[in-house]
């Protein structure tokens, strides 16, 4: 026997992992001991390509940004069929995916991209082997924004300041693309699966200066907002009376007069490099725009961050790149508590980051308090602890933060209670399940706990005998807070 399959955990489904590792205990890629029940006669397969500017004086199409183009499909290759307008430092992304046959459902990554720039190589991803420790590294392969917000995986084929996976060593270079005044860069993609199959992409870079006045630019909103992208902060306002469209960054100690990027008679658009400058506020047409920009954190060093409200600890490569954090605080007088966002959920984190927050209301200690991260209408639990007036908490992920109090006790509902098993269904409001343990005449009784369902069941170490006598079960959830059900069983 090698496994039973089950429908416990958070699976879509009962199935099963097959791993084959080396000595070093790297994951292999099974597909390459050429296994007789697969069959793969189908190349990767693209969806979409996408060009995103990687700096403050990049363009694509006379815009700043990220923007998605559909490929069309020739036989095995693909082309887009215009040149695209471009100016400075541009990387490439590819939707796409490997699938074994026309008719089958499953498919796998692409294990294999090569990309040359005018007939030369300038990009080569090779996957391989994984190492399972490394996993959250994988966030670098893809653009994880695009992930979070649309649950698309497009691979970069570029290489971030921050990305140490191993799969670029036979690159010839990061991969991005420094466009240069003069000829067309012709760029092709190859893909490549395991068994070889393989197909292109073609495209053609056209170099274009800046332009002042854009025409295909969505109307701005009545106030100015602000999106980061990388190192560049993009704020759109509604253009201002007159000539004079300037904006005017505040920081703490002076105030920057900055031209608009680009325009039209509907939207303006300002590009500030946050390498040179981190504004406090930005004021556009006498409205503000506040950044809430706290500091500049490097991504290779130990770093403390120290204000009246905050203190986290960034250890060593806990990011990807560096971060221009950012942290804001507001009340919700609704369920009467404070809320503190930090950072951008967008981003990624690669290890926990420690966070000591000072809040304003008065707290008297208690294990029934903790910190949530607000996940839509969800609330989940990561602990904290109450030290000098701040609440210490550890977490992995950016988002919203809020401070609650759960003092009420998880709900035990009986199923089913006889001589053969006894069933229960368990939940917890709030702070969710921490521990539950079951006895029958003061022994242990051996439970089985699906947290997918909220069920508990029993099950008896000597089956011979019946369950008989009196029945406890205690369950206790995160905050402390405990209830206990008992019955005789006749």
């Amino acid at each position: 026997m090698i496994a039973i399959s089950g429908n416990t955990g958070s699976s879509g489904g009962p199935h099963v992992h097959f791993d084959i590792r080396d000595r070093s205990n790297m994951a292999l890629n099974p597909l390459s001991f050429g296994f007789d029940e697969i069959v793969d006669d189908m190349p990767p397969v693209l969806e979409k390509v996408a060009l995103v500017t990687l700096d403050a004086n990049s363009r694509i199409n006379d815009q700043f940004g990220r923007f998605e183009f559909y490929a069309y499909r020739s036989g095995n290759d693909y082309i887009l069929r215009s040149p695209i307008m471009v100016h400075g430092n541009i990387g490439v992304e590819i939707l796409a995916k490997d699938k074994f046959r026309a008719k089958d459902p499953f498919y796998g990554g692409v294990n294999y991209i090569d990309m040359n720039v005018n007939d030369r190589p300038h990009f080569r991803q090779s996957i391989d082997k994984i190492d399972f420790n490394e996993t959250r590294r994988i966030h670098t392969l893809m653009n994880y924004r695009t992930l979070q917000s649309t649950g698309k995986r497009f691979y970069k084929l570029y290489i971030d300041d921050g990305n140490t996976l191993p799969y670029y060593r036979r690159s010839p270079s990061d991969g991005k693309l420094r466009i240069n005044e003069g000829e067309d860069m012709h760029v092709e993609v190859k893909l490549m699966d395991t068994y070889s199959n393989s197909s292109k992409l073609k495209l053609t870079l056209r170099p274009s200066p800046p332009a002042e006045e854009v025409k295909n630019l969505p109307p701005a909103g009545e106030y100015p907002a602000g999106e980061v992208m990388g190192n560049v902060l993009r704020l759109t306002s509604k253009p201002m009376p007159g000539p004079d469209q300037k904006a005017f960054l505040y920081t703490r100690d002076s105030v920057i007069q900055m031209a608009p990027a680009y325009r039209n008679e509907s939207n303006t658009v300002y590009l500030i490099d946050l390498r040179n400058v981190m504004p406090d506020s930005v004021v556009v047409n006498d409205k503000t725009y506040v950044t809430h920009f706290r500091s500049q954190i490097p991504s290779d060093t130990d770093y403390k961050y120290y204000s009246d409200r905050l203190n986290i600890t960034f250890p060593v490569n806990a990011l990807y790149d560096t971060l221009c954090l950012t942290a804001s605080f507001r009340s919700d007088p609704e369920n009467e508590t404070e809320v503190f966002s930090l950072g951008d959920n967008s981003i990624p984190l690669l290890s926990n980051i420690s966070v000591a927050y000072k809040p304003e209301k008065f707290f008297l200690r208690s294990k029934q308090i903790g910190i949530y991260r607000v996940e839509g209408k969800s609330r989940v639990y990561l602990g904290g602890a109450f030290s000098n007036g701040r609440i210490s908490f550890q977490t992995r992920e950016f988002g919203e933060f809020t401070i609650l109090t759960d003092s009420v006790a998880p709900n035990i509902r009986p199923v089913s209670i006889n001589n053969n098993t006894v069933r229960f269904k368990i939940s917890d409001q709030l702070s969710g399940i921490a521990s539950y343990e079951a006895t029958l005449n003061g022994e242990w009784l051996l439970m089985h706990y699906d947290a997918k369902s909220g069920s508990i069941w029993s099950e008896r170490l000597d089956k011979a005998l019946p369950l008989k006598g009196e029945l406890m079960l205690t369950v206790v959830d995160n905050a402390g807070n405990k209830e206990t059900y008992t019955h005789s069983i006749p």
